[in-house]
């Protein structure tokens, strides 16, 4: 007469379908995967085109499509983009070497972005429990856009770091995508330049470039020396503060245990001279 009530599933598949696709089995999957690709790199050695020279056989737009998509999965393997913007130059000269080297970078942040966000943003973010981490992620979610560009246009944060950092906070894609793109366009510029007129190195358009990377990476040390004498300032500010706090409390106390001592030894004497008379 009645249908019977389904069971929620219990045995051994359900468990096991559970215990696979926990956030922290994804976290495991995630690192297995980048273990993989920074093995694969090391093995395969991608620099080598700054020596060996791109295939002679592949040429034309389809060797620019072909350079962007290697640079994009290079990127995301923890291959330093800077060998890869100078790669692009030597390769393709300024402009279609630029093209290549700005796509893979889109694409390459791109996946690692994805990768972040789908195995490892559920596992790791309740360990955001440190001050800095918490306003980091705190203004990536809030303010992503303007801050993903601010990191992008000063090289002084490792590409990589900045990609796993913004899939764990609260940014959409599209922000991140668009910041990157945008930001990255100075620093690659240069590189890409450089490569291309490495063959000249005095001529104006090479010096030009390696003058932009040498300034802009010491503004980039700069910034990050000043801020971190700040951060300590701020830090030796509030032990002093505590330190003279924790002072204050105690003379108030010393006072208050002396005003009873006092006022007891007061009270001891009037009740001795009564009981004289």
């Amino acid at each position: 007469m009645f249908d019977p009530v389904p069971r929620p599933a219990s045995g051994l598949a359900f468990r096991c379908s559970r215990a696979l696709f926990s956030p922290w089995s994804r976290l495991s999957l995630l690192a297995v995967v980048l273990a993989s690709a920074a093995v694969t790199v090391v093995l395969y050695e991608p620099q080598r085109l700054l020596s060996a020279g791109w295939p002679p056989q592949l040429g034309g737009p389809a060797a620019v499509v072909l350079f962007g998509i290697g640079y994009g999965v290079c990127t995301a393997a923890f291959v330093p983009r800077p060998i890869l913007n100078l790669a692009a130059g030597a390769l393709f000269g300024s402009q279609a070497g630029l093209a290549a080297a700005l796509a893979g970078t889109v694409l390459g942040a791109g996946i690692a972005f994805t990768l972040g966000r789908l195995l490892g943003q559920e596992a790791l973010r309740p360990l955001l429990r440190g001050r800095w981490l918490k306003a980091a992620d705190g203004q990536l979610s809030r303010h992503g856009f303007r801050s993903m560009l601010a990191i992008r246009l000063f090289p002084g944060v490792p590409f990589a770091a900045a990609n796993y950092c913004a899939a764990v906070s609260r940014m959409g894609w599209l922000p991140f995508l668009l910041a990157t793109g945008l930001g990255s366009i100075p620093n690659t510029a240069a590189y890409v330049v450089a490569g291309s007129r490495a063959g000249s190195p005095t001529s104006p358009a090479f010096l030009i470039a390696m003058g932009f990377i040498v300034v802009t990476g010491l503004a980039a040390a700069a910034v990050a020396w000043t801020k971190r004498h700040r951060l300590r300032g701020t830090d030796g500010g509030g032990a002093e503060v505590r330190g003279t706090e924790v002072r204050a409390d105690d003379d108030t106390r010393g006072q208050v245990t002396d005003s009873r001592v006092d006022g007891y030894a007061e009270s001891r004497g009037t009740e001795s001279r009564v009981a004289g008379r």
